[in-house]
């Protein structure tokens, strides 16, 4: 179970400015931004079909360094699909979240949800560098993920903390010789700034945009550092900025908690009881892991954690957890093993997905503050009291994530105030596991005045966007087709 990984740092914009290669609201210049994209037809890749339809894909150059910004480029996978009406507005920026989720690969699976915006806009997505086709980092192979499933994630000796970390440590080395150089330059404010590119490149005078969980970050980050470039900007599922490492793990805590019990409530039990359960069955699981299908694989409590952690995500998944849950007391792993499978984004053959490892590079190298075990200890508690099920997991995950990475991280929290921007529209769910919904009114916050405007949905799952709601759907589209800012503060039920 990978974290939702969240904070940038701002360290190396201020090296930018001085460096002379454009101001927090200027236009970057130079020959990267004059240079003509060829679009034609995608490829296959990693498994998947080429989309179909008018989807076209392309290959923008980016600087590796944003600071030698006429030095040394890298190649940034782009796709995109014309806007299909006459009225065409420009081009609409997706970034599903992550870090480290292919734009290249979500987007034409989201092309129907956001149909009534495809008539105005271009769609537009792309890999962002370290991810996929755009230098993607592959930290190790299938055989020693698979080895590392067997690990203990929630150490409860010496002999498993110091395995525990050492193997944190080895999947950074591995980061480190697939990355090289790149490493270093992956940050946040490295990616806001290739989306300014971008922009520029594309043709847009203002940036249009729609970022997704993690992507939300990205976009407040891009209108700290660009507040004149925006143009209509919705960020949905939204990131607390104010929250480090530890903070952000304790909002995580508590929102996946919630998510539980809304579950919880759904099938006719008492939250606190079925908590209690859920949380006996992971006891028994550290010491004994449950037999599975796979005669060479059996669930562990890491592995069942990540996939009742998969079923918050959505509603669609809780038929399933249950299911699992009933299987899990009858002795048998395997449909808990299927779901979290799918979160570590394993396939039928064992081949596993590189999302998780491009989310590891961006994130070390911003986030600065990175607790030792013995600061992890004393947090357990506090965490454990939130939420018996996820919370001794996510507490030693502010360990491990990053112990002993081979480059420092830049910053505490992100830098997102961005006054004399647009009106930014941050859409919070009320029930939302990953992204909990008091990181919208903290968004707003920093944003400033007059810039952070808040939709609330009281749903569940992970963002609200296209979830059902006519209601927030609407207010979104008004926004993004005919710049109706809703009021500050509405709320869909």
């Amino acid at each position: 179970m990978g974290r939702f990984v969240r904070w940038t740092a701002l360290a190396a914009a201020a090296a930018l400015l001085t460096a002379g290669c454009g101001g927090g609201s200027g236009e970057e210049s130079g020959p990267l931004t004059e240079q003509r994209l060829d679009w034609g037809r995608c490829e296959s890749s990693a498994g998947s079909p080429a989309p179909g339809g008018d989807w076209q894909c392309a290959t923008l150059k980016a600087p590796l360094d944003w600071s030698k910004p006429d030095g040394e480029t890298i190649g940034l996978a782009l796709i995109r699909s014309k806007a299909r009406g006459e009225k065409r507005l420009g081009s609409l920026l997706f970034n599903f979240g992550g870090p480290g989720g292919s734009g290249v690969s979500a987007l034409p699976g989201y092309g129907d949800t956001v149909a009534a915006l495809h008539d105005r806009y271009d769609l537009v997505s792309w890999d962002p560098r370290g991810v996929a086709a755009s230098e993607g980092v592959r930290c190790r192979g299938d055989k020693e993920i698979r080895a590392a499933e067997s690990l203990d994630a929630t150490p409860d000796s010496p002999a498993e903390e110091r395995t525990y970390l050492g193997d944190a440590a080895d999947f950074g080395r591995g980061c480190q010789e697939s990355a090289g150089r790149l490493l270093e330059h992956v940050s946040t404010t490295d990616t806001a700034r290739d989306l300014d590119l971008m922009r520029q490149v594309l043709g847009d005078d203002k940036l249009h945009y729609f970022g997704i969980s993690y992507g939300t970050e990205l976009g407040g980050v891009y209108a700290h550092l660009f507040p004149e470039r925006v143009g209509r900007l919705v960020l949905d599922a939204v990131v607390d900025p104010t929250a480090d490492t530890v903070g952000h793990a304790e909002n995580q805590t508590r929102g996946f908690q919630r998510a539980l019990h809304d579950y919880l409530r759904s099938t006719g039990q008492a939250p606190e009881q079925g908590t209690r359960k859920i949380a006996a069955l992971l006891d028994r699981l550290d010491a004994q892991p449950l037999k599975t299908s796979a005669s060479d694989r059996k669930l562990t409590q890491t592995l069942a954690v990540t996939g009742i952690a998969l079923a918050m995500y959505s509603e669609s998944f809780w038929p399933d957890l249950t299911d699992a849950l009933d299987a899990a007391d009858e002795g048998d792993g395997s449909k808990l093993l299927a779901l979290a499978d799918q979160y570590n984004d394993r396939d039928p053959s064992g081949h596993y997905g590189t999302t998780t490892h491009s989310q590891r590079v961006i994130s070390c190298l911003d986030d600065r503050q990175r607790p030792s075990a013995e600061e992890t200890r004393k947090l357990l508690p506090r965490f454990e009291r939130i939420s018996p099920v996820f919370g001794e997991f996510l507490a030693w995950d502010t360990a491990g994530w990053c112990h002993d990475w081979p480059v420092p991280g830049q910053h505490d929290t992100p830098d997102v105030s961005a006054p004399g921007a647009a009106p930014v529209l941050l859409v919070g769910n009320t029930g939302d596991p990953a992204t909990p919904y008091e990181g919208a009114r903290k968004m707003a916050d920093e944003l400033g005045e007059d810039v952070g405007v808040v939709l609330t949905w009281r749903g569940k799952g992970h963002g609200a966007y296209g979830s059902g709601s006519p209601c927030v759907d609407s207010a979104v589209d008004a926004y993004l087709l005919d710049g109706t800012v809703p009021r500050d503060g509405k709320v869909c039920s």
